[in-house]
């Protein structure tokens, strides 16, 4: 059985920093796309970054603040620096086996104050 775990968030000022990790287990992840996504209270689930091999994309909104990076087959980091306010959202990770976002995690909350 796939399971996506994600760990990082927490509460941070705006300005500052967090990194957000996710382990992939039942299978191997490491010729597949990986995502993160974030749900704000009150809107819908949006997409931040994607990895695929050498590749990512991002949102416009996290451009140049945001990294995303995976260190082997099954864990990938999204590192957020120059965090605002508006970041405030709970993040999932997501796995993509070739017929879109197959596999999410149960999400971490990443709360930035001002």
């Amino acid at each position: 059985q796939v399971q996506l775990v994600e760990s990082g968030g927490g509460l941070v000022q705006a300005g500052g920093s967090l990194r957000l990790s996710c382990v992939v287990s039942g299978r191997t992840a490491r010729y597949y796309a990986m995502g993160w996504f974030r749900q704000a209270p009150g809107k819908e689930r949006e997409f931040v970054a994607r990895i695929r091999g050498s590749g990512t994309n991002y949102a416009d909104s996290v451009k140049g603040r945001f990294t995303i990076s995976r260190d082997n087959a099954n864990t990938v980091y999204l590192q957020m620096n120059s965090l605002k306010p508006e970041d405030t959202a709970v993040y999932y990770c997501a796995l993509d086996l070739g017929g879109g976002w197959d596999y999410w995690g149960q999400g971490t909350q990443v709360t930035v104050s001002s």
